[in-house]
């Protein structure tokens, strides 16, 4: 399947919340298949769809070392996370060049519609928790560095500005 583009912060999509997934169907699980493309070309570890410019409730996630374990999801949902937290370098290649060091609870527990359109609850840890937060973030229209101080945030997007 085809890598498909990125949109490009400050387009409106990446702050609008998406539609969620009425039905696993044979087109949501072709907007998957593109996603870990898209992902595995990155090379990132997760990937929402807003990212590439589909506006429903879709992520894959793929933490591990050796690929090919992504996890495909509709209408991802936290149910629980850890009181522990977990600080990790985030980035997107919605805004490449920059990233930021973003605490985040350590475990969650994730419910999510698979590729059989079953709901399914899942317990996630370290990079794969990680993940799974930041691409609900993207559904939810936020990027990671809405969770940064204005002024830290500012920083940010400055340096990101001049790297354009």
């Amino acid at each position: 399947m085809p890598v498909k583009p990125f949109v490009m912060w400050p387009d409106r999509r990446l702050q609008t919340v998406s539609e969620p997934v009425e039905e696993v169907t044979g087109a949501v699980r072709a907007i998957w298949t593109d996603m870990i493309d898209t992902m595995d070309a990155m090379p990132g570890v997760g990937l929402a769809a807003p990212q590439i410019g589909v506006m429903l409730r879709l992520a894959v996630v793929d933490a591990s070392d050796e690929r090919g374990r992504a996890i495909r999801m509709a209408n991802p949902e936290l149910l629980h996370a850890s009181v522990e937290l977990r600080s990790h370098p985030e980035g997107s290649p919605n805004l490449p060049g920059v990233h930021a060091e973003i605490s985040r609870p350590r475990a969650v527990t994730v419910a999510y519609l698979d590729e059989t359109g079953a709901r399914v609850e899942k317990d996630l840890v370290g990079l794969w928790a990680t993940s799974v937060q930041h691409q609900i973030d993207h559904l939810d229209g936020r990027m990671y560095f809405d969770r940064l101080s204005r002024v830290k945030r500012d920083m940010l997007l400055k340096k990101a500005r001049k790297r354009a």
